[in-house]
């Protein structure tokens, strides 16, 4: 096998015209992110026909050829929202069409999250190395075994689709998995909503709607200077602070002597900035505030919650499908609060997909509606089983 190791801009160049000529790449990256906003990318592997590039970004840190180029292939990965999230936040690109190994074994009945060395193990009878999974990918030169671990990592994921996509193919699965995976190539999934980052703070639920506004500008300052200095949120200010002075509504940087938890340098640094972004959220108009924190639901309404769950759990052990891939609790949540009157409605307060409508929103209307019911079949033989009938 030819494997390409990619420490300069003419190799990168050079793999460029390489990659033109195919349409489908295998992709894997190794980042870490314990120390920076956005993940820093150490290597990026790819497979194509019969070689594999190892690209090395602290060599050739401006990748932005070799990321166009991918953009127009069928990118294939394993678990790769992580990944892609690194190529948009880092790039700004992303692959037009993507198909993640790990989804679509979904939907051939190995669970959400089976890993890639498992799935390998499964479909091709290969067992993956995975002594390196947590290397220091910053070292250079890299070991013989390093090399090995990332060739490995990405040179199977085309062949694990194939025998996944004939899995597909067999129980008429294919567009489903698909359709599935192309939420993927969405940019909005990968963006960040400013006004909806106070939301993300750990302890929002205690504050009241003027509170939360102030706490929606704490947060969104929070997230520009940890961008603007590409360090993890809790490097700037922890959710507990946020929520501390979103309380205490500071008018001046001595107020801040308050909260025990703000250092000196911290006050000195975004002591101004903080003041004003809760003067901000102080200016907000009354009708533009947040809404509350939702209660949880009743008794009725929490046992509605519960038979929906059942429900699905029925149809996911029917379809050898994990029950978190038809509906999150979330939506069913929504449901019950809502009480949605059409089957229109119904279904988009779930937030179904087409494929999804008649596997999962047709049964569920039906016995919300009481003209289905829930049975237990079997249970005497020794194998229980839900059916969900007229």
């Amino acid at each position: 096998m030819d494997v390409i190791s990619v420490t300069d801009r003419p190799s990168l160049l050079a793999l460029c015209e390489r990659i033109e000529r195919v349409h489908r790449v295998a992709l894997d990256t190794e980042f870490h992110g314990e120390n920076s906003y956005v993940p820093r990318l150490m290597l990026l592997q790819l497979a194509f026909d019969e070689g594999v590039a190892l690209v090395d970004p602290l060599a050739v840190p401006d990748l932005a050829p070799l990321t166009r180029m991918l953009a127009d292939k069928e990118i294939v990965g394993h678990a790769l929202s992580a990944d892609l999230r690194i190529l948009f936040e880092r790039f700004d690109t992303l692959p037009k069409r993507v198909v993640d190994t790990q989804i679509a074994a979904a939907f051939c009945g190995f669970g959400a999250s089976v890993s890639l060395a498992e799935a390998v193990r499964q479909l091709l009878h290969l067992r993956l190395r995975k002594a390196h999974t947590v290397s220091d990918w910053s070292a250079r030169p890299l070991s013989p075994a390093q090399i090995e671990y990332l060739v490995e990592d990405v040179v199977h994921l085309v062949p694990l689709f194939e025998s996944i996509r004939a899995l597909l193919v067999e129980r008429g699965r294919l567009e489903w998995a698909i359709a599935e995976c192309a939420g993927m190539s969405d940019p909005a999934r990968y963006r960040v909503e400013s006004d909806r980052l106070y939301l993300k703070v750990s302890g929002n639920q205690r504050l009241g709607r003027r509170e939360l506004a102030i706490l929606s500008e704490l947060a969104q300052l929070r997230e520009h200077i940890a961008r603007e200095r590409d360090v993890p949120l809790r490097f700037v200010l922890s959710d507990d602070i946020l929520v501390g002075l979103a309380a205490l509504k500071p008018k001046d940087v001595r107020d801040l002597d308050s909260l025990r938890r703000i250092n000196e340098q911290t006050k000195r640094t975004l002591g101004a900035r903080l003041i004003e972004a809760v003067s901000a959220g102080e200016a907000w108009p009354e009708e533009q505030l947040p809404p509350r924190h939702q209660r949880g639901l009743d008794g009725a309404r929490e046992a509605l919650v519960t038979l929906m769950s059942v429900v699905i759990g029925a149809i996911a052990a029917r379809e050898q499908l994990p029950p978190s891939l038809l509906a999150p609790r979330a939506a069913l949540e929504h449901v019950a609060r809502e009480l949605p009157q059409d089957f229109a409605a119904f279904t988009q307060a779930l937030g179904l997909s087409d494929w999804r409508v008649a596997l999962v929103g047709e049964p569920l209307w039906e016995l919300l509606r009481g003209e289905h019911h829930v049975a237990v079949r079997d249970y005497l033989t020794g194998e229980p089983r839900l059916a969900i009938e007229p």
